[in-house]
């Protein structure tokens, strides 16, 4: 039997459009692991890929997205939204409810009618745009949690094709989801879908607990990490597929000359100092607050770390637009040049801070270059600069130190230096650890890091997923086993 075509449906087009200063409309290829992973298989299968293009629909933006698609090898569908809908359900819904919530962060939720309405819009105008270019032998991937109703509303239409669901980010506690007025509703929404995945078992537990609670007619049934859930006389595949990264284009671009150079350059402007690597995108939930405090903590607790050390931070600009960014952004800035006054020495300051975006060859540079990755978020779903670091270490140097609280540490927690982000006595003293600890050491602890992110990369996650997407009798899904603790297993749900 031959492979399902496959449609890829996302928030927004794997395509950077831009308009240059005459007016003309720019297309430039999306950058990411999502893209370089789906790619392939679009190509492969004569697929195609649905997502809001970000600018209004006309004559141009449909000729520029068809010859994109020409050079991508698969069909670029935009999805139109009127202006207002796409403000309120991408700024509002999605990221002033969804977000914050889903990160524990119920106090930054805005809740209000008119945001769940457009998203409710919004995901239908997804639903008909893939109902209208899918037959009954396509794959439907729906991604995140801009779409968790895409489902539900293609079913409305009458499209009985297959669609799994992935959600990137974590999936909350009960507790925190009965804050969510529409609860019940996003439950039905995902339970339209044929598989659902997460990123960790803790959130697929968080999920199916939820779903016992609030809608105890569903029964589950299985081991391992995929199981099926009966509700209403349909059946869901529900999984946890922990995302990874290309491993081997990061490995193989982080050995070329350039960024060897680089990264000794980089290391040449510290004063051949220990440099402590931190990478976020400008997010509340990135916790860098937090780690500056604690790094000042360091500081304060070990002496011998001043002016042997530097924090290399790198803040990537986000939602610009939204005032609690820029507050957060003030706020950062602030605390940065208050540590720096506090120890700041003749030809020493401890944090470089870098807030800009990054190209891949500069971020490998200081990847290889950093002595330690500090990637200690409040919450995150997986988070990928954390292997990102681990695929560029190529010399084997580097710790890796990461919040208990990412996704990611479920998988990498035996070899990497694991913290609570709002512990700055933990965090100082897992810096100190990292720099005092013996060169075999890192480089043992390192090694299986590298070892695990290599096996379980981006390819190994799609190619999981859609093998539990089409395969029924499958039970379980391929994992870092070696690397999931003690609290990842999973409860009895009777």
């Amino acid at each position: 039997m031959s492979n399902p075509r496959f449609v890829a449906v996302s928030n927004r087009l794997p395509v950077k459009l831009t308009r240059a200063p005459d007016g003309a409309l720019i297309s430039e290829p999306g950058a990411g692991g999502l893209v370089s992973a789906l790619a392939p298989v679009l190509r492969n299968r004569g697929g195609l890929w649905v997502g809001w293009p970000g600018l209004e629909r006309d004559d141009e933006l449909d000729c520029t997205l068809a010859e994109a698609g020409r050079k991508a090898g698969y069909i670029l569908k935009p999805v139109d939204l009127e202006p207002g809908d796409a403000d309120l359900f991408y700024n509002g819904f999605s990221n002033q409810v969804i977000w914050p919530l889903f990160h524990d962060l119920s106090s930054l939720c805005r809740f209000s009618p008119v945001v769940w309405e457009a998203y409710r819009r919004a995901n239908r105008s997804f639903a008909e745009v893939v109902a209208g270019c899918c037959s009954g032998v396509d794959f439907i991937w729906v991604h995140d949690y801009h779409l968790m109703g895409v489902a539900e509303e293609l079913r409305r239409l009458g499209v009985t094709t297959p669609v799994g669901f992935f959600l990137h980010i974590p999936f909350p506690p009960l507790d925190m989801f009965l804050r969510l007025p529409w609860r019940a509703q996003v439950l039905r929404s995902l339970l339209a879908y044929d598989l659902v995945g997460f990123q960790t078992l803790r959130d697929r537990r968080n999920f199916l607990y939820c779903l016992k609670r609030l809608m105890p007619d569903v029964k589950t049934r299985g081991a391992g990490s995929v199981l099926n859930v009966s509700h209403e006389g349909g059946e869901v595949r529900i999984g946890s597929f922990p995302i990874g990264i290309d491993h081997k284009a990061i490995d193989a671009r982080a050995r070329k000359p350039d960024i060897k150079e680089g990264a000794e350059r980089l290391r040449e402007s510290l004063g051949a100092r220990l440099m402590i690597l931190g990478v976020d995108r400008l997010d509340y939930t990135k916790g860098i607050p937090e780690k500056l405090e604690a790094y000042r903590r360091a500081l304060e607790k070990y002496p011998e770390l001043r002016e042997e050390t530097v924090l290399v931070q790198i803040a990537v600009p986000s939602r610009q637009e939204a005032q609690g960014y820029r507050e957060l952004a003030t706020q950062i800035e602030q605390l940065v040049c208050e540590i720096n006054e506090q120890f700041a020495r003749p030809g020493w300051e401890p944090i470089r801070y870098i807030a800009r975006n990054h190209d891949l060859v500069e971020l490998l540079q200081h990847y290889r270059a950093a002595d330690m990755a500090l990637v200690t978020p409040i919450k995150d779903g997986m988070n990928l600069v954390a292997k990102e670091y681990c695929a560029a270490q190529v010399d084997e140097h580097g710790v890796l130190i990461l919040s208990e609280f990412a996704g990611a540490s479920s998988q990498m927690h035996r070899w990497a230096l694991t913290v609570n982000p709002h512990d700055q006595d933990g965090i100082a003293d897992a810096i100190h650890n990292a720099i005092t600890m013996t060169a075999g050491d890192r480089r043992n602890r390192m090694r299986h890091l590298r070892t695990g992110v290599r096996t379980y990369d981006i390819y190994h996650w799609v190619d999981g997923f859609l093998r539990a997407a089409t395969q029924k009798t499958l039970t379980d899904y391929p994992a870092w086993e070696d690397y999931v603790p003690a609290i990842e297993c999973e409860p009895t749900l009777g």
